[in-house]
């Protein structure tokens, strides 16, 4: 690391094309145990999770949850969907303001960002939402707004508190739901964007992820236009396998990724990881942060974490 420069400094120079660029971030995500999903103990771990790695910014993971609304049967019912205010969020909060005070000053601070198509999901069933979307999208995409709608009151509240940006996903997209259908363009990627256009007005560091947990994608053109500072998916596009430096040129911005969360990472030796990192960043752009494609297992060795994170920062070139 740059003896004049922290680890906030080093990941927000990343993003500046006329600065030269001789540091390789590195970062990687879990869940961690249930008890530690709010409060003092959440602060806590995710510090020592920070500090054990030697990561190079803190995400907060998003433990609030999203109550299921077994009410929303037909697609009429979207219009009764609550709006969930600042006291739901309460206890996620706390977690944000207690990490911000912690290490906003050494390090970037970015919260975890769940879609409007998955919390919609969440209250009333992805299947259910997906047949509402094609039988009568109109009333769907009323419980679209009003899910937009309280996912702003979160990020308005994360951003008072002094986030740097967010991990802000988009699922919908896959191939096996809606691909780069004209419904995912009317019921999915408006909310997603009304969403990512307000954190790009006020925040530094927002992350892109196009999340591939439950299944990949054909093709990434859909999402070319979403904004962020840096963009976070997986390799694995169709019958293309793609390098990080592909990622990078296609969506003019850095790349965040290129370790498979399943696979050495998850399961190697520390040469195996080791091996793993070089080649990937051989593949790279000059402007890249080390990372999996999406959370890691919850059971990994934090000691494999290091390792590749400690072969970003030795990379040669660096």
């Amino acid at each position: 690391m740059s003896k004049s420069k922290n680890k906030r400094e080093l990941v927000l120079g990343l993003l500046d094309k006329n600065e030269p660029c001789n540091y390789i971030p590195a970062g990687f995500f879990i869940h961690f145990d249930k008890e530690c999903h709010t409060g003092q103990a959440a602060i806590d771990r995710h510090l020592e999770f920070f500090r054990f790695t030697e990561m190079d910014f803190v995400k907060i993971q998003y433990e609030a949850g999203f109550p299921s609304h077994p009410e929303i049967r037909g697609p009429e019912d979207w219009s009764q969907m609550p709006v969930h205010g600042r006291e739901f969020y309460a206890e996620q909060l706390a977690v944000v303001e207690g990490l911000v005070k912690a290490v906003g000053q050494e390090a970037v601070v970015i919260q975890t960002l769940y879609s409007p198509f998955m919390l919609a999901g969440k209250a009333a069933g992805p299947e259910r939402l997906l047949e509402h979307f094609q039988t009568a999208p109109e009333q769907a995409r009323k419980g679209m707004e009003i899910v937009t709608e309280s996912l702003l009151v979160f990020v308005r509240e994360c951003i008072r508190l002094g986030v740097d940006g967010f991990y802000a996903s988009t699922q919908g997209g896959e191939a096996h739901r809606l691909g780069n259908s004209e419904t995912f363009h009317e019921c999915v990627k408006p909310y997603d964007q009304a969403i990512q256009n307000e954190i790009n007005e006020s925040c530094v560091f927002n992350v892109l992820h196009i999340c591939d947990y439950h299944a990949s994608y054909d093709e990434l053109t859909h999402f070319l236009d979403y904004p962020g500072h840096v963009v976070n998916c997986s390799l694995e596009v169709g019958s293309k396998r793609l390098t990080p430096g592909d990622v990078s040129s296609m969506f003019d911005r850095p790349f965040m990724g290129g370790i498979d969360r399943h696979g050495i990472i998850a399961k190697g030796n520390e040469e195996q990881i080791r091996a793993e990192v070089r080649k990937q960043l051989s593949e790279a752009s000059d402007r890249h942060i080390l990372a999996a494609d999406c959370t890691l297992p919850g059971d990994v060795n934090w000691e494999n974490i290091r390792t590749a994170i400690r072969t970003a920062h030795e990379f040669e070139g660096n």
